[in-house]
């Protein structure tokens, strides 16, 4: 057909130029050069336009106009991100969309194979999608009762400009949405998330808090359980939910890229939900709390891992709630801003009167603790990090990043109060940001109201208790779960862990287990190693001597690099930390829930002071502990100079991290492995597609500065 066009169009072009060739003959005899180059550049014009237009006809056929095709699939991706919002139980619909969503990629990944001469191509300009906010309001008509299903998401990563607080910031962002999408899910379901990764830097999806019983490959932690996907590569998680329930989220795990934007909730519902749920609640909502940064986290992230650093963590400017905040322009002149587009501003939260609300509070942040309050009501904790707990009521919420709490709102104040607005605080404890910048707001806000609609400015009361000023867990010890599980009277085994910053080669200040400082693989991740040295009967990856049932192995991996606890069969493992950091290290355990012994400050009461941190130095701690019904969570805090005792179930076959989720301290080595029941993990098969990301080009791309970087920066 094109060839038919250009001939006919180069005809009617041929039969112009006669004429043209006419007129100028009666015209050159006065100026015939500057006649026949003008004909000349008139004739070219009209063929090159001829061959762009076709050209540019088949781009629109093979959905490549449109920021680089994605225009369509991004559509259908985003409205599923909707129907996961809302809870559809359906999981038939949303197959048939990734249905749909596949043709359409298809279509994409071959849109290029008829265009014999690249250089015919035209760019398109990308298109400019609007970035949509989310509420996370759940529906409370959702069936926690229904059969378990497949819970299909397509999600497209992008790198897009933003502006959460009015300031202009590149992100990467889940199907344009900030925060990213809610997956909802019941207890018994699959979950099945399509990641298109369009963005510049190779990514990974963790799902924090999920045991990913029988599928540790699918734990999404880059260097540990898989290698990063590659960017313009597809890579699909799906792993069952078993045995747990509650407040969780997703984050990427490459680098701080959680940090640009790369987070959502993801709430399990509880076949017994509202039988655990001690208090019952007429709405049911999650509420996302951030530190913000203005700027990219790999720049900050080189900045901070520079020499003579010495720990000094990037401070945030200001604060998030649901991705939302306010900032005045003109405290950033040298920034891109606008605090009018209808992202910005203060959220609100509606309540109505004489009722009872669950809100979902989870710290997605990189650094910061917050100190959480409705002004004038109690809040009532009734659920941490997924496990359901007896209420108890507060009137202010600490919470570390990574940390969940859900807590219950009895919205009766206003009767007695007169009035329908309150004020809901998020303040960040700034006394442990070492060098805040200058333009810092610590506190971000929001508006509850009790009648919807309402332009009242708040005038409630803050409560009066002095604010926190040391970053820690809150006093815990109360809480209790609803599901009383004892604790195993004794352990079978016992390891001490110090955490601390060290100032190393090239002056650089990292972070370390001991004497093990994380520094990740991106092409060859341990649960790979440990695989391929079991399937060649390679001795190092057993234990060393007869008997060992845990046990440090530093035969198989380097420990300056990798700290890795393994275990054989099911083991009950104790571990002692002690920070001799001035920082507080919130320490997540990938894979499980632990128990939550004890922590402190200073040093745990000891038989002989100074004498090693062994479990017969520790006696006095020991005789004191109540194993009766201990909380059980997958995030707590060993504050500064502090010390904590937790004890895991070691059940799970899988190699599993254990770090600090203050991100920066996670990127600057202080993390640590548990490889437990490797006895079965042998017989676990990692799927081809997790292996093949391995190969992909660039999957380097978005991990933090080697040390080596810094090489001629230290002379």
């Amino acid at each position: 057909m094109r060839a038919d066009q250009d001939s006919r169009l180069l005809e009617e072009w041929d039969e112009g130029k006669d004429s043209a060739r006419g007129k100028a003959r009666k015209r050159g005899r006065k100026w015939p050069g500057l006649a026949a180059f003008i004909l000349a550049f008139a004739c070219l014009c009209l063929v090159l336009l001829v061959i762009t237009s076709a050209a540019f006809g088949d781009k629109i056929s093979h959905g490549e106009v449109g920021g680089h095709g994605m225009a369509g699939g991004h559509e259908m991706s985003d409205a599923h991100g909707m129907n996961g919002e809302h809870g559809h139980a359906d999981g038939h619909e949303e197959v048939e969309e990734h249905e749909h969503d596949d043709e359409h990629d298809e279509a994409q990944e071959h849109g290029h194979d008829d265009h014999e001469d690249p250089e015919e191509e035209v760019e398109a300009p990308p298109v400019a999608e609007v970035v949509r906010t989310n509420d996370y309001v759940l529906d409370r008509s959702w069936n926690f009762h229904a059969p378990p299903q497949r819970r299909e998401y397509n999600w497209t990563i992008r790198d897009q400009e933003h502006n959460p607080d009015g300031v202009y910031r590149s992100m990467m962002l889940v199907n344009s949405q900030f925060p990213g999408p809610l997956i909802e899910v019941n207890e018994g379901d699959t979950i099945v998330v399509h990641v298109d990764n369009q963005a510049v830097n190779a990514t990974s999806i963790h799902w924090h808090g999920m045991y990913q019983n029988s599928t540790p490959y699918m734990d999404g932690t880059v260097g540990i359980t898989q290698c990063p996907i590659a960017p313009n590569s597809k890579f699909t998680y799906e792993f069952k939910v078993s045995s747990q329930s509650g407040t969780y989220w997703w984050h990427a795990h490459q680098g701080l890229q959680s940090s640009d934007g790369v987070h959502g909730p993801l709430i399990v519902h509880n076949r017994n939900e509202d039988v655990l749920q001690r208090i019952p609640y007429d709405t049911d909502r999650v509420v996302l709390l951030s530190d913000h940064y203005h700027d990219l986290s790999s720049a900050l992230l080189w900045q901070y891992l520079k020499p003579d650093m010495e720990n000094t963590e990037p401070a945030p400017i200001g604060a998030l709630i649901n991705g939302r905040s306010t900032r005045n322009c003109d405290q950033f002149p040298t920034r891109k801003c606008d605090n009018s587009t209808a992202n910005v501003g203060m959220p609100r939260i509606d309540l109505a009167t004489n009722q009872q609300h669950r809100l979902r509070l989870i710290n997605v942040g990189a650094f910061a603790e917050f100190q959480v309050q409705l002004d004038e009501h109690e809040m009532a904790v009734t659920e941490v990090d997924g496990t359901d707990v007896e209420p108890l009521s507060y009137h202010r919420v600490n919470i570390n990043p990574a940390q969940r709490y859900s807590v219950i709102i009895n919205t009766t104040v206003a009767v007695a109060a007169h009035r329908d607005t309150f004020w809901f605080r998020a303040r960040m404890i700034k006394t442990c940001f070492t060098d805040p910048p200058k333009e810092l707001d610590p506190d971000a806000l929001a508006i509850v109201r009790y009648t919807e609609g309402t332009d009242e400015v708040p005038t409630s009361s803050d409560w009066e208790e002095r604010l926190e000023l040391e970053c820690r867990d809150m006093n815990t010890t109360e809480l209790k779960p609803v599901e009383a599980i004892r604790a195993p009277s004794e352990s079978t085994a016992f390891f001490y862990l110090r955490s601390n910053f060290e100032i190393g080669a090239w002056r650089l200040s990292r972070g370390f287990f001991n004497s093990s400082s994380f520094r990740p693989n991106a092409r060859s991740p341990t649960l790979q190693r440990y695989m391929d040295g079991s399937a060649s009967s390679n001795k190092t990856f057993a234990a060393a001597n007869a008997g060992d049932v845990a046990f440090v192995n530093d035969a198989a991996f380097d420990k300056s690099r990798e700290l890795v606890i393994q275990t054989i069969g099911i083991q009950t493992v104790d571990i002692m930390f002690s920070n001799f950091d001035d920082g507080n290290h919130p320490l997540h355990l990938h894979g499980y829930k632990y128990f939550v012994l004890a922590q402190g400050h200073g040093y745990p009461p000891l038989t002989h002071v100074g004498a090693d941190m062994t479990k017969e130095n520790l006696a006095p701690l020991y005789d004191s502990l109540d194993l009766s019904n201990p909380l059980r969570r997958d995030t707590a805090s060993v504050e500064a100079y502090g010390w904590i005792l937790i004890r895991v179930i070691a059940d799970n076959p899988g190699v599993f991290p254990l770090h600090c989720h203050v991100s920066w301290h996670s990127e600057a080595g202080l993390l640590m492995q548990l490889m437990t029941r490797s006895d079965e993990l042998a017989n676990i098969r990692v799927p081809q597609a997790n292996l093949d990301l391995c190969a992909g080009v660039g999957i380097e791309r978005g991990m933090g500065p080697n040390d080596e970087d810094y090489r001629e920066l230290a002379k």
